[in-house]
């Protein structure tokens, strides 16, 4: 895992980008914490249905091993992560992450050119998911953040939470009826992996070959 440090950062994109959901941009305070550097893989996600007695999930006959797990749905990637001894990131600890200190549309810049070296998406994916780090990884050395798979979130979705959204620590509404997806995948465009883009239609008990997700802890103060 890597260590996040605590700061504050632009949430969301600027006017004249992207959807409704992602406006307005805001300043964003979240503590330090842990994110995992990569997507949870199938070796990890099978180890953890051998211990559990729980069936494996469909890799789509594209591999297993360091290939990030797909096709779980946000209750499976919960217990996961407990089992773990983590739990799933906020939305808006994954945009600090990915951020990585950039207010640009991507971590590296807003220029499309360089997405390859950094991402799997639709235009070199291969219709498919790739290994985990196997791209460059963004400043604070975590990888596939743009791109490969959706990453489920803890927060509810809500598509106007950015207009009420506490300056510190935010964690989503309160309820609703779909779980935020972060990061785009193999195959979203080039703008369905930016650092704002927002999945608006994450039914928790959906199984998608699009989506996975990856850990994170919170930081205790010794």
């Amino acid at each position: 895992m890597i260590l996040i440090p605590a700061g504050q950062f632009l949430m969301g994109s600027p006017a004249g980008v992207g959807k409704d959901d992602e406006q307005p941009r805001h300043l964003v305070w979240v503590d330090a914490f842990y994110i995992d550097s990569f997507p949870v893989t199938f070796a990890q996600y099978d180890q953890f249905c051998a211990a559990a007695g729980r069936d494996r999930v469909d890799d789509q006959g594209w591999g297993r091993g360091d290939r990030p797990v797909i096709n779980v749905t946000w209750f499976e990637a919960q217990a996961y992560c407990q089992w773990a001894g983590k739990r799933l990131c906020t939305e808006a600890e994954w945009e600090r992450a990915c951020r990585a200190g950039s207010d640009q549309l991507y971590f590296f810049g807003s220029e499309v050119a360089p997405l390859d070296q950094y991402a799997w998406y639709r235009d070199n994916s291969g219709g498919r998911t790739q290994p985990v780090a196997k791209k460059r990884p963004n400043p604070f050395g975590l990888f596939d953040m743009h791109g490969n798979v959706w990453e489920w979130c803890e927060d509810w979705y809500a598509e106007d939470y950015y207009a009420r959204s506490p300056e510190c620590n935010p964690v989503g509404p309160l309820d609703g009826e779909f779980r935020v997806l972060r990061g785009g995948s193999w195959r979203s465009d080039a703008d369905g992996v930016r650092a704002g883009h927002r999945r608006d239609y994450g039914n928790p008990e959906t199984r998608e070959n699009v989506c996975g997700f990856r850990c994170a802890l919170t930081l205790v103060e010794a």
